[in-house]
């Protein structure tokens, strides 16, 4: 039990979104990564240094990154557990199922963020 990674799943993700919860939602990847697109209200932390200073123990932390084969999240994910972090979940989906959802993305990608382009390449982009 103790190397099971706790999930949330998208449509649960949202919902806490959408009410306004008290988390903290961590893109797991390089700057660049976060810069071009994250999920509205992420949060990023270039080392574990300043990743230690923000989060606080009570925290309820929720990671992810691009999709469930990317392993970052997965990294975060054991490096906080394993810091002492006890409500931390992983959003396996990441990005990818964000985006295909058609949920919005921020970041300078700007439209090819959307999941259309971005991450959903073989589909065309949708006409407005």
């Amino acid at each position: 039990m103790g190397d099971e990674i706790r999930t949330i799943d998208r449509d649960e993700l949202k919902a806490k979104l959408d009410r306004g919860d008290n988390f903290k939602l961590v893109m797991a990847m390089h700057e660049w990564g976060f810069r071009a697109a994250r999920i509205p209200g992420s949060v990023h932390y270039s080392t574990v240094e300043e990743a230690s200073r923000d989060l606080s123990r009570d925290d309820e932390i929720v990671v992810y990154c691009t999709d469930p084969s990317c392993v970052a999240s997965q990294f975060a994910y054991r490096w906080l557990i394993d810091s002492g972090y006890a409500d931390v979940r992983r959003y396996a989906g990441g990005l990818s199922d964000w985006a295909a959802a058609g949920y919005e993305l921020e970041g300078d990608a700007g439209d090819t963020a959307t999941g259309r382009v971005f991450f959903l390449s073989k589909q065309p982009a949708a006409k407005g």
